[in-house]
């Protein structure tokens, strides 16, 4: 383990009075345990925790280390800058996040309040979020990749979360150096269903919440893999295509994606299940007819919201059986109340949802009790 440089206060090392005991400060660290993720990392010590960001973007090189120091601490503790890109006060107060994604977080720990400022909110379907941008609570800061730093700025949040895909954001380089923390948060590299849910957890450390992160994360670990199970025992599995044409490109999930692992847990045969690759696959109308033209189940067409859409896109596409058999499912019409698809803000920290749609839409005398939350047949 990593040595860190530690600068303790102390009144007095040593005492001449025999009935006053001297407690050294406690060295000891534990790992906090993460069980999908590979991005993150949670080291607790007695008054401190250290976050480590290892892979916020594909093939980062650099660690990104946070020490995360409890208030009532800060001024009997103090710690080596240099160790650390950021030394933040925990829980923190006061918040910007800069993708839908870690907006479920922040409801599910109840921490909406600390939430001052976000880039495109019209974007945000939280019910509790979308009343707090109503009352002027959550400012709007432009788009994401080219921040109101002067509104930031003002906000003077205690951290800002981004997401970047290479590491070359100068809005982010610009906030850092007013002395606001940025940290990465990488739920988008991670490669299956319960890793990107388990960025909760990083999100429980920032808020010194971290014993209510792992509830939460262990329930929805526990409703994902009870769905699973009950897929499991069906004997027939219905044959499933995705994606849909972009341009001449028909771009649909590798064999290794998340989207094909959930597919896998939902107990279908998804036809490009053992095509592995990094990133979507690509593929011509051609190759894609040949294979799928008698699929059971289309799962998510791109952005088409109905099936006058798709035919209007491509006529070749009502050639396919679950065009005939109206059998094409997708999540674009559950929309928040400006116009945010709800899928691409809860969808990844609840992956036990989404799993439980795709088990009622492809085997639907399972679940009988159960509306998909999602997912909806296009008309």
């Amino acid at each position: 383990m990593k040595k860190f440089t530690f600068i303790f206060l102390f009144l007095a090392a040593f005492s001449c009075k025999e009935d006053k005991e001297v407690k050294l400060p406690s060295f000891e660290s534990e790992e906090n345990a993460i069980s999908y993720a590979k991005g993150f990392s949670i080291i607790n010590f007695q008054d401190y925790s250290v976050l480590e960001i290892k892979n916020p973007w594909p093939k980062s090189e650099k660690t990104y280390r946070y020490a995360l120091v409890k208030q009532e601490k800060l001024s009997v503790i103090t710690l080596n800058s240099d160790e650390f890109d950021g030394i933040l006060s925990v829980p923190i107060e006061k918040i910007v996040v800069t993708s839908t994604t870690h907006i479920p977080a922040l409801e599910l720990l109840g921490e909406t309040k600390s939430l001052i400022g976000f880039p495109g909110t019209d974007y945000i379907s939280s019910e509790d979020v979308r009343k707090r941008i109503d009352n002027n609570l959550v400012r709007e800061l432009g788009k994401n990749e080219g921040i109101n730093t002067e509104v930031l700025l003002e906000l003077r949040p205690d951290v800002v979360v981004g997401f970047g895909i290479d590491g070359n954001n100068k809005t982010f380089e610009t906030i850092k150096k007013s002395g606001i923390p940025v940290i990465y948060n990488g739920d988008w590299v991670e490669t299956s269903p319960l890793a990107k849910a388990e960025w909760v957890k990083f999100f429980g450390a920032l808020y010194d919440k971290e014993k209510e992160a792992d509830s939460i994360f262990n329930q929805i670990e526990k409703d994902y893999v009870e769905a699973k199970k009950i897929a499991s025992d069906v004997q027939k599995k219905p044959t499933v295509l995705s994606g849909a044409l972009h341009k001449d490109v028909w771009y649909l999930p590798s064999g290794s994606s998340p989207e094909a692992q959930l597919l896998k847990d939902a107990n279908v045969d998804y036809l490009w299940q053992d095509v592995k690759s990094e990133g979507s696959l690509a593929l011509s109308f051609e190759a894609v007819f040949e294979k799928a033209k008698n699929a059971e189940i289309w799962i998510s067409p791109s952005y088409y919201n109905s099936l006058e859409a798709l035919e209007k896109a491509n006529e070749h596409y009502t050639r396919f059986d679950a065009f005939k058999n109206k059998n094409i499912y997708s999540f674009v019409n559950t929309k928040g109340a400006t116009g945010g698809v709800t899928y691409y803000e809860l969808g990844t920290a609840r992956p036990d949802l989404v799993l439980k749609d795709l088990v009622k839409i492809c085997h639907p005398e399972l679940l009988t009790d159960y509306e998909p939350h999602f997912f909806k047949n296009l008309e």
